[in-house]
């Protein structure tokens, strides 16, 4: 079965609009495993704007489940007012990813001020920094992703660095879902089975939602895990995250 790793950023979104602790990022967090979630997702960035280099320490000793971190091995966590934060937080990210030691890291090459992710790895111009990084993570005995386009060539090169898993970028599948589906999906069948072929885990996530989870998972059932966020926080708001998950979790069955 695919497992579903909710995405909690947005959570913390709204907290940090207002400061304080409301919503509770990490009884939220808690909350999503009780209700169902086999996975936890954070992407902590540089400018924190959403979940904190402390929020990623808090939650790993208090969830169950897989804990999965996504972000730019390269980023590092900016300063306030000229001043490095006093919370004994790591500034890098690999940093804070080896003292967490998740069960899976998910590598994502976000550019400084993006608003979301928007672009997978080219896996040939970067291999050998990958490289590099993938042996680091997989040295502490962390799970590797890479975060891809559904593209054969930079799945083949991903192979190559070591990973252990590669993360489909699925804005594209999703923006086509409606006008045309089976030609939206063609490309991520194509590329899992690529994946598959190269003996790699595969993961998918971005813009995926209870509109096109569905599909997605009939046509590619070998899918290890989607991670998802901004649809299902979104849903939540009407619904409820107890049975939000529970319909996501429909989807994939």
């Amino acid at each position: 079965m695919t497992q579903l790793s909710v995405n909690i950023n947005k959570v913390a979104t709204i907290r940090n609009a207002r400061g304080g602790n409301t919503p509770d990022v990490l009884k939220f967090a808690q909350d999503c495993e009780r209700f169902g979630a086999q996975g936890i997702t954070v992407h902590p960035r540089p400018d924190e704007r959403h979940i904190r280099y402390a929020d990623a320490l808090a939650i790993k000793p208090l969830i169950g489940v897989e804990y999965n971190i996504e972000g730019n091995p390269k980023g590092e966590r900016k300063a306030d007012n000229g001043q490095r934060r006093a919370d004994n937080c790591p500034d890098g990210f690999i940093d804070l990813v080896k003292e967490i030691r998740p069960a899976q890291v998910t590598l994502v090459p976000d550019a400084d001020g993006v608003l979301t992710s928007n672009a997978g790895w080219d896996t040939v111009k970067n291999q050998e920094y990958l490289c590099d990084v993938v042996k680091e993570f997989k040295a502490c005995g962390i799970r590797v992703s890479i975060f891809i386009d559904a593209n054969p060539k930079m799945i083949e090169m991903a192979a190559r660095t070591g990973t252990d898993r590669v993360e489909l970028y699925t804005e594209s599948y999703a923006s086509q879902y409606a006008s045309d589906r089976e030609a939206a999906i063609k490309p991520f069948v194509e590329a899992a089975h690529v994946a598959r072929e190269c003996g790699l885990g595969l993961n998918a996530g971005h813009d995926l939602s209870l509109q096109n989870l569905a599909f997605f998972h009939q046509q590619i059932p070998w899918c290890d895990e989607v991670s998802i966020g901004h649809a299902l926080i979104s849903d939540a708001l009407y619904l409820g995250i107890e049975e939000t998950i529970h319909r996501y979790l429909n989807c994939l069955k």
